[in-house]
């Protein structure tokens, strides 16, 4: 039996911030806390500055008041919510770890609550800005290219053409376990159909300013890149020494001194404990800005790619999923990380159906993503991601990756 939460919360109604707490007696110390401070707060600020101001400003300390204790009343309604989403998952984990099956038992069953009260009203008297740090830049390609020469006196080989570029990563792609469906569909949701080697977010169907270091096929982050190198970098070491034993002349002096910059970057990724937090650590900065640039390059910039995909198929199959991931299937790791990714994947239809999207994300994460809150089961969220890939496959940069497989 699956319990409501929101029946255990009750909603506040304006006259709650009209009336004195004392007045109300027992009934106030009902109240969850966080809307009894709330009212508490805002009788004190209402009554104390009546006096003296315009009808104006008394009608928008009226409706502040309202706005306050509306959301007081859906926070608590939500952090009880939120809490019983992250009991479950903790469950849910334990369980995995001991070989126990997951039931729907296992999951929340009901939709989070959305705040449907009024919205917070505009001050007709002048506020004081409060003092914000600037925003730190997101670096774009130039960027890159410039922490590269800086670091490591390096600069990625570009490909001659995006043809290059596609064929390489097809062929890398495929020499790894990747197959087409994955990599051309992925591609497809994650740029569009349209997208190159060096797209980056906010810069794509033209858009002119980054919103994140995400870049090339696969929207790899400045952390990706780090963390790839980290845990993966063997592998790009004894593919390139491969590389650089069947060239000679001029070109293996180029890949030998390509190869001694990546056992550099290597090495860095590999100093710091292998965690998602220390990897950001480093990609903040303008080496690890330097690192990202790898993926602009003819040689690792394929294989950053690849592994970024990879590494979730290798998860599943490590945790016992035999059978090949869908690439919508693929995309959900890929946007979630393994963990997450895996506890939809491996759920079976039915359950699908009827397992909310809450149950695999944070409440901020949740609550500013409108696909997860529109499609708001498992089932339906892999609908859409499916339905996504189908019509921006037809587009001309995922044909022309399709034919270079």
């Amino acid at each position: 039996m699956h319990h409501s939460i929101r029946n255990k919360l009750a909603l506040v109604p304006l006259a709650l911030v009209l009336i004195s707490p004392a007045a109300r007696g027992a009934e106030a110390d009902a109240l969850p806390p966080a809307v009894r401070n709330a009212n508490a707060q805002l009788l004190s600020q209402f009554f104390a500055q009546g006096a003296g101001a315009s009808p104006a400003v008394l009608e928008y300390r009226r409706k502040f008041a309202e706005y306050q204790a509306a959301r007081a009343a859906f926070d608590a309604e939500a952090g009880a919510y939120w809490s019983q989403i992250s009991e479950k998952r903790k469950t849910r984990n334990a369980k995995r770890r001991s070989g126990q099956q997951i039931t729907l038992d296992d999951y929340v069953l009901e939709h989070p609550p959305l705040y449907t009260g009024p919205k917070k009203p505009v001050n007709p008297e002048p506020e004081e800005t409060p003092d914000r740090p600037p925003k730190k830049p997101i670096p774009v390609v130039a960027d890159l290219l410039r922490a590269a020469q800086e670091h490591y006196q390096f600069t990625p080989q570009r490909p001659s053409s995006e043809l290059e570029f596609k064929r390489a990563y097809a062929r890398y792609a495929l020499a790894s376990g990747l197959t087409r469906e994955q990599a051309v569909r992925v591609y497809s949701f994650e740029t569009g159909g349209t997208g190159s080697y060096d797209v980056q977010a906010g810069i794509e169907h033209g858009g002119k300013r980054a919103i994140s270091t995400a870049m090339g096929y696969n929207q790899l982050l400045t952390t990706n890149s780090v963390e790839l190198l980290a845990e993966q970098g063997h592998e790009f070491i004894r593919a390139l020494s491969e590389k650089v034993a069947r060239s000679s002349g001029p070109a293996r002096q180029a890949l030998e001194h390509k190869l001694a910059v990546l056992k550099k970057m290597v090495a860095h990724a590999k100093s710091v404990p292998d965690t998602w937090s220390e990897h950001e650590k480093i990609g903040n900065t303008t080496q690890g800005w330097a690192m990202h640039a790898m993926v602009l390059d003819i040689d690792i910039g394929p294989m950053l790619q690849t592994h970024k995909l990879l590494t979730s198929v290798l998860f599943a199959r490590a945790k016992g999923f035999t059978r090949p991931l869908s690439a919508a299937e693929l995309e959900m790791m890929n946007l979630t990380g393994d963990g997450t990714g895996l506890d939809m994947v491996t759920m079976p239809q039915a359950m699908r159906e009827q397992v909310p999207t809450s149950n695999f994300f944070q409440r901020g994460g949740y609550e500013r993503n409108p696909v997860a809150i529109r499609h708001n089961t498992v089932a339906k969220l892999l609908a859409v991601t499916d339905e996504r890939m189908d019509f921006n496959s037809s587009k001309a940069g995922a044909r022309e990756l399709a034919g270079a497989f």
